[in-house]
């Protein structure tokens, strides 16, 4: 898969209609692609000392502020915060459709470009590690499998898969999924 092939079908597909989040409290994260010939898919290790989530693989992202002017401005300022990513770097191509979190967030991914040759700085008190997957590879739907929990009287779906050594599952993989139904890959 090339870059311009990736493109061409995130912004000629639309995604699905599907009932819109229901948090109020909003967030946003960084879904960055990075600019090869092959592309990649930049993910984080949140940091093991880290209250919530500690050790997950994430996308740069948090809470928006009072002081952003947007969902997009929210995604750019944490994902500079956490992994060094200048906003100016960052090629905005759209969003995906928000997604509850279970910590009570609707998250809003946004699809970024990002140069290859960025010198990432982990922020260390939130990321542990900053690693890509190949874009071809994170769009194969075969890789996630679905594991249906039981919590608070409902019954909730998340997305397991695997990259390396890295277990990428819950809401990350659910977004990742999400943009390979929207691009049409079937690998």
């Amino acid at each position: 898969m090339t870059l311009d092939d990736f493109l061409s079908r995130f912004l000629l597909l639309r995604p699905q209609p599907r009932a819109s989040a229901a948090n109020q409290r909003q967030a946003a994260v960084l879904v960055p692609v990075v600019r090869r010939t092959r592309p990649g898919l930049l993910l984080t290790q949140r940091s093991s000392r880290l209250r919530k989530h500690p050790g997950q693989v994430a996308f740069p992202g948090g809470a928006m502020d009072s002081s952003d002017s947007s969902l997009i401005v929210a995604a750019l300022r944490e994902a500079h915060e956490e992994v060094a990513i200048p906003p100016a770097c960052v090629e905005v191509v759209g969003i995906l459709p928000p997604v509850d979190s279970i910590s009570g967030f609707r998250v809003t991914p946004v699809v970024g470009l990002i140069p290859p040759d960025i010198p990432y700085r982990p922020c260390e008190d939130e990321v542990a590690s900053v690693f890509e997957m190949p874009l071809q590879e994170a769009l194969r739907l075969g890789r996630y499998h679905p594991l249906d929990v039981k919590r608070h009287n409902g019954e909730r779906r998340v997305w397991l898969s695997w990259y390396e050594q890295y277990f990428v599952w819950g809401m990350t993989a659910g977004i990742i999924r999400e943009l390979a139904l929207q691009t049409g890959y079937r690998y």
